[in-house]
């Protein structure tokens, strides 16, 4: 159920029964010559939209900007000063928990996300601990990447092996091709496999790769292997967020 879609009378009565809500975020930034722009955010949403309507969990809206400052390097990125972003959970966080929510699941699917997420969630926490003079209702928070369970791990080593590389991945972009098959992209890789190593800042990344792939061969995907990437996420996330919601 996506929260967006509800009534605050239907949110009023979801939470007699439920506490949790799932939280996709991404990010707006390049996915080389044939990844969307919107690949991390796009992901996040159709994967945490699969996972609600299996569990039966509202899904908040996508925060589809997310801590991206090393992409700018490329047309069409955006970013979040870390900072900016932390402002913006904690907000949204206190925000749902002063109606009575109290789990918060964050669905994600931007690695340069995931350190300004343990942050904001540490600030979050802070807040509540030293700011209030009662104890409030418990509030948690998980972060959970999309790509990180044994299914869609084992899945993609079967289609693409060492080729996923690390950025513009062959398994995310397969994904995209499945939600926006009238969206697909063409393009000349080369080298068909991209280059390895890390970075610092924009002008770091454009330098070491310049088509802005990493370890990657994204020709590889296909929105038949994206069905089967997203459902094996569906169905091992929503045994996650089952049981974190319970405990």
């Amino acid at each position: 159920m996506q929260l967006h879609l509800q009534t605050w009378q239907e949110v009023e009565a979801y939470l007699q029964t439920s506490r949790g809500i799932i939280l996709p975020i991404g990010s707006t930034e390049q996915h080389g010559p044939t990844g969307l722009i919107g690949t991390d955010a796009i992901c996040a949403e159709v994967i945490a939209r699969g996972v609600g309507e299996t569990t039966g969990a509202l899904v908040a809206p996508t925060i589809a900007v997310g801590m991206a400052q090393h992409h700018l390097g490329f047309a069409g990125s955006m970013t979040l000063r870390p900072s900016t972003l932390i402002t913006v959970l904690k907000d949204m966080v206190e925000s749902l928990a002063r109606h009575g929510f109290e789990r918060f699941y964050f669905l994600n699917g931007h690695g340069g996300n995931i350190a300004t997420l343990g942050a904001a969630f540490s600030e979050i926490y802070a807040a509540r601990s030293i700011g209030m003079e009662t104890n409030a209702a418990p509030i948690k928070c998980r972060l959970k990447n999309w790509w990180q369970n044994q299914e869609v791990h084992d899945l993609a080593k079967e289609l693409y092996g060492d080729a996923e590389g690390s950025h513009a991945t062959p398994s995310e972009v397969a994904i995209t091709q499945f939600a926006y098959p009238e969206a697909i992209k063409s393009a000349p890789l080369e080298p068909p496999v991209a280059p390895r190593g890390d970075f610092a800042d924009a002008a770091d990344y454009r330098r070491k790769f310049p088509d802005g792939r990493i370890g990657s061969n994204p020709a590889l995907a296909t929105p038949e292997a994206g069905h089967r990437l997203y459902e094996a996420a569906v169905a091992a996330i929503a045994r996650d967020y089952q049981s974190w919601v319970a405990g």
